[in-house]
């Protein structure tokens, strides 16, 4: 009886190590995201005074698309490294806003390599099952069980290119440049099955420069910011035997 007992105890002490252990066995994830970009700087706009949180400036008019990749480093269970690349699109008019009278306007492309660290304040419960690793899909039933939400900040740089219309351009700004950006979002995940993920995904960046749209009005008191609001799928690589990601 004595053994009998030492032996389910032994038994239990292997099985929670290994299920604790699961995450190693995947710990790099290739993430692609699609959205939404929205452009807030010295163009278009209403005053302060009659946008109450900025909400009236969010407009199909100003709205553009961008595509982001991703690759990430799961440092623990509840902490990723990931390095990031974004591109796309952002545009600025003042066609709408309490500027209408001024007539500028300026299509902004860009490209953004950002370093960011993200922490899952909730992490799931699905992943750690040894059935979940076999195949086994979380399905509609275990949704609350298989959620993933987290918070993530970093330091990136931004390249951007602008193109403004014939009363921007005769300001004499600049066609575009480089600057220092910092990004923070929070975003969910879905873990759907043991090799891919879904979610989404809401992120801001704050940018050390004034002009990405060609322009700094007198009146500004701060620099230009920029929002995406991405839809996410993920893929999770195996771990080789020598900690480096496994494509067999």
């Amino acid at each position: 009886m004595k053994r009998s007992f030492l032996t389910l105890l032994l038994f239990y002490f292997i099985v929670s190590f290994t299920d604790a252990q699961i995450w190693k066995l995947k710990r790099y994830e290739l993430m692609i995201g699609l959205g939404p970009s929205f452009f807030f700087g010295d163009i278009g706009g209403y005053s302060q005074t009659k946008n109450i949180l900025g909400i009236r400036d969010l407009s199909l008019k100003q709205t553009r698309f961008n595509f982001n990749a991703n690759l990430k480093y799961r440092v623990s269970q509840s902490l990723n490294l990931r390095l990031s690349l974004t591109a796309g699109f952002m545009h600025a008019t003042d066609i709408r806003g309490s500027n209408e009278n001024r007539g500028y306007e300026a299509a902004i492309q860009f490209i953004e390599p950002a370093l960011e660290g993200e922490y899952y304040f909730i992490k799931n419960k699905a992943e750690d099952s040894y059935l979940f690793t076999k195949g086994q899909r979380t399905g509609i039933n275990g949704l609350l069980r298989s959620l993933d939400f987290y918070a993530f900040t970093g330091i990136g740089g931004l390249g951007y290119f602008i193109n403004g219309n014939t009363k921007l351009k005769n300001l004499g700004t600049n066609s575009g440049g480089f600057t220092a950006v910092m990004p923070f979002g929070i975003g969910s995940t879905l873990i759907y099955s043991p090799n891919f993920n879904f979610g989404v995904e809401l992120t801001g960046r704050y940018s050390f420069s004034d002009k990405l749209d060609g322009y700094t009005s007198q009146y500004s008191n701060s620099n230009d910011v920029y929002y995406f609001f991405n839809f996410t799928i993920t893929y999770k690589m195996k771990t080789g035997p020598k900690g480096w990601p496994s494509f067999r």
